[in-house]
């Protein structure tokens, strides 16, 4: 007697179970809420549809994408996209395996669109401020705080960090090392003597912290805590009341330390390559979403490369001639428009816009005077 073929929920259910021996738990977690919702309509709108080769576009996954829209409260666009994201791999995955599936269930123009993301930094006043508040408050969770800040790490990443976490580098250099976070990845990130101080404050703190204690708290850098969730609830506290505390003029999240050390970066002349492996991403357009520039940016950048481009340019030299009164009329002509060249490659390469304009006010003096000579010369002849 043959056996009846595998229902659809339990191909679906078997292929997340081998994308489970690769993926986090959190994201497979996505992939079953996916498929829950996807079986959930199936069963209340076509129950007698079982196998996965009965499956079309039409009714079953364009019925499926209007319920997003009616049910209460109503999907949001982001819930929505990686619910369509999640049930596409499965099915790719599937026909992968050769198992047979209509093509394009889903389409590109099934996906919402995403809102535009937008890099929340701190303004300079108050990431100023707040690190002000957090060196003076001192304790453990303020130099946690400033270690995020200093270094860009997720906050996930900081709670699992060893404590032996610094490492050198080469003489007089060393570097932190990020275990494996958001993306499964370790990392290498170079320190400054700031960011040894605040690891080493850290160590000293940790030892006389009245905070619960994880089991293997001793390896990590930070033993406090019976959870990542717990920690990062403590965290956000302590952010807040010190944001407060120090007159920020907008809510502080922990998350917003990471965007303010992206900006931070890119206006001290990191690349976005280099900045991409700081922050732990794979893809430069998720760099790019971390990074805000703003005009005084776009200004400095400006006049620092019309700065580069001016300096190769060879500096021409003055004639030397015998005398003043030797050289006559035309010799103080050729000095002056000299003069009057070397004038204007020096205020092209002052970056500050008063005094470039104080300098175009003299070149137009000795202008009008090259103009009064050369009538003096005419009228001499």
């Amino acid at each position: 007697m043959s056996q009846s073929p595998p229902t659809l929920a339990k191909m679906l259910e078997t292929q997340i179970q081998t994308l489970a021996l690769t993926l986090r738990p959190s994201t497979i977690n996505g992939y079953r809420s996916a498929r829950n919702s996807f079986l959930a309509y199936l069963s209340a709108a076509f129950p007698q549809l079982q196998q996965l080769s009965e499956l079309r576009r039409d009714p079953h996954l364009l019925g499926w994408f209007r319920s997003h829209c009616h049910q209460q409260p109503p999907l949001s666009h982001k819930a929505r996209h990686n619910y369509l994201l999640c049930l596409r791999r499965l099915f790719e995955d599937l026909t992968d395996d050769g198992h047979p599936l209509q093509p394009n269930l889903i389409r590109q123009q099934d996906f919402p669109l995403l809102p535009h993301y937008l890099p929340r930094p701190l303004s300079l006043s108050d990431d100023q401020l707040l690190q002000q508040e957090l060196r003076r408050t001192d304790d453990l969770l303020a130099n946690v705080l400033l270690l995020t800040r200093a270094t860009g790490i997720r906050i996930g990443e900081c709670i699992d960090l060893a404590v032996d976490c610094l490492q050198p580098a080469g003489e007089h250099q060393w570097q932190l090392r990020v275990p494996l976070g958001k993306l499964r990845t370790e990392r290498l990130l170079p320190v400054d003597e700031d960011i040894q101080r605040i690891v080493n404050r850290v160590v000293t703190l940790r030892k006389s912290d009245s905070l619960p204690r994880r089991p293997d708290g001793e390896r990590l850098l930070l033993p406090c805590c019976r959870s990542h969730d717990a920690f990062h609830q403590l965290l956000a506290s302590a952010l807040a009341d010190a944001s407060q505390r120090a007159g920020c003029s907008t809510h502080v999240t922990p998350h917003r330390l990471r965007h303010s050390f992206a900006s931070e970066m890119v206006r001290l002349g990191v690349s976005l390559p280099a900045l991409m492996q700081m922050l732990g991403h794979k893809d430069i357009r998720m760099t790019l979403r971390y990074v805000e520039i703003t005009q005084l940016d776009l200004q400095r950048e400006y006049h620092a490369a019309r700065h580069t481009v001016v300096q190769p340019y060879r500096m021409p030299t003055l004639p030397a001639p015998d005398g003043l009164t030797a050289a006559g009329l035309p010799g103080i002509c050729q000095a002056i428009s000299t003069a009057r060249h070397l004038l204007e490659i020096y205020r092209r390469q002052w970056g500050e816009e008063k005094q470039r304009r104080r300098l175009q006010r003299l070149d137009k003096r000795l202008l009008n005077v090259a103009s009064q000579l050369g009538k003096i010369n005419t009228a001499e002849k």
